[in-house]
């Protein structure tokens, strides 16, 4: 033990000074620029991490000037973005990740111990300094791991927002059709309930049979139930895009539109919309990038397979005995673990496999993600056809109908019944009308979400977790 360490001090400065270069730190919005640019770049809205009771202030006071005026689906996404904590609880996330990542990226502590044995006028003092060496010579690995790990965070808080960005406009569409439909039926009720009192009166002077009553009370009580029906799904659909904006007490006042906006003229005509939501999926990125990190957890587990632990001690010992004089001795002291029955073969294997899982994952999500796309697309098309038909073609002549029955009305041609019987046949129109407008508003936000990410695909093959991989940390 009397050998000087001073031929490893070299080697150990220059690992140590390797391992400080490599050290993260943590950014000044924990990692938040990244992501409000991404998300920006997709949907065109603030986002922020609300970390102070400035930061909670200001988002506060964005959201009552929006909540101030009827909402249009854009003000209601924004508002979503600045005040959903769920939302805040995924930025949250994500500052933890970039904490576990400078926490990664940090040299191993050494550990001091000393010792004191006495003895018969005897003592002995010794005091020892041990480092993990392993750890330091992987760090710079780890550490770039661990960067990679903090990519994807960002991308999964980016994937967050859009997800809730997607899931406001679906709230939205499902919040102001409820409105229309409810006021439709309402006008329809009113209608229906004098039809019925019309109806009672003449079948008691016996102008008007059994049936023909029967069947105006029945459609007067079944608007009057499907009215019903319509107001808890405007009700229900309002507490969904309430809780998504995270509104309550005062906030619950917010007002919308009482009817859907007209179809655009044209509908998107995108050709490429394979390649563009393959390059585009947030989703798909992640899975890319875990593809990465496993690769290189690989090559770590590969390369460290026989040796898990190298631990070199400097130890300092001071002996005084009253029989002789006292001395001082210096040494090192090299501990490792002989492969003899685990020679690293069981954590090649798993991360060998962890990696083909992902690997297959990711083939199989570009597969999805082509697939989605293009059946996303077909869809907003024929949901576009089909809504535009009824408000070029079937809507306009049910109102031809309409003014033609109201006039051989007045000329006594046609009986009230008759034009009773046209207008259920045009309330039937109007309410397919409105479904048929619903479900295209539906499908164009199902078309950006396909392009995007965000829907709820994305969570249907979650990626590998850092536990996964079995080399990040050498284990003792």
């Amino acid at each position: 033990m009397s050998q000087s360490p001073a031929m490893i001090r070299p080697v150990l400065g220059v690992m140590l000074a390797t391992a400080l270069a490599g050290c993260a730190s943590f950014s000044p919005d924990s990692g938040m620029s990244a992501v409000s640019a991404l998300t920006g770049e997709r949907i065109g809205k603030q986002t922020a991490l609300l970390r102070t009771p400035d930061d909670a202030a200001a988002a506060s006071e964005k959201v009552r000037n929006l909540l101030a005026r009827a909402l249009t689906v854009e003000a209601a996404v924004q508002v979503a973005l600045l005040n959903n904590k769920g939302l805040q609880a995924a930025y949250n996330e994500l500052a933890l990740a970039e904490a576990d990542m400078v926490e990664q990226s940090l040299p191993p502590n050494p550990t001091f111990s000393i010792s004191r044995i006495s003895g018969n006028g005897a003592s002995e003092i010794e005091r020892q300094v041990v480092g993990d060496i392993l750890a330091l010579a992987t760090l710079p690995f780890r550490s770039e791991i661990a960067r990679e790990r903090f990519r994807q965070a960002q991308l999964r808080a980016a994937l967050e927002t859009l997800r809730l960005a997607a899931d406001v406009r679906r709230a939205y569409v499902l919040a102001v059709a409820a409105n229309e439909m409810t006021a439709l039926l309402t006008d329809a009720k009113a209608t229906a309930e004098t039809t019925a009192q019309l109806a009672t009166k003449l079948g008691e002077t016996g102008a008007l049979n059994k049936l023909d009553q029967a069947r105006e009370q029945v459609f007067y009580a079944e608007t009057t139930a499907d009215l019903a029906t319509a107001r808890q799904d405007a009700s229900s659909a309002r507490e969904r895009l309430a809780r998504l904006m995270g509104l309550w007490d005062d906030g619950l006042g917010f007002k919308l539109p009482d009817r859907l906006p007209s179809l655009p003229r044209r509908p998107q005509a995108l050709p490429f919309i394979e390649a563009d939501a393959v390059a585009h999926r947030i989703d798909l990125q992640i899975a890319r990038m875990e593809l990465t990190a496993l690769a290189k957890s690989l090559d770590l587990t590969n390369a460290t397979r026989f040796v898990t632990l190298l631990d070199v001690a400097g130890i300092d010992r001071r002996t005084r005995d009253p029989e002789s004089p006292a001395f001082r001795e210096r040494g090192f002291d090299v501990q490792f673990q002989i492969p003899v029955f685990d020679g690293g073969e069981v954590r090649v294997r798993q991360a060998t496999e962890t990696y083909n899982l992902a690997f297959n994952r990711l083939t199989e999500k570009a597969v999805n993600v082509r697939s989605e796309a293009r059946d996303a697309y077909r869809v907003y098309r024929s949901t576009w056809d089909i809504a535009g038909h009824y408000q070029r073609e079937i809507l306009p002549l049910r109102k031809i109908i309409t003014e033609e029955m109201q006039l051989r009305f007045s000329s006594m041609q046609v009986d009230v019944f008759a034009l009773l019987t046209e207008a259920r046949q045009r309330l039937a129109s109007l309410r397919a009308a409105i479904d048929a407008r619903r479900a295209f508003f539906l499908a164009q936000a199902e078309l950006q979400t396909a392009v995007n990410g965000g829907g709820s695909g994305a969570r249907d093959n979650p990626t590998t977790t850092a536990s996964a991989a079995p080399a990040a940390s050498p284990a003792h």
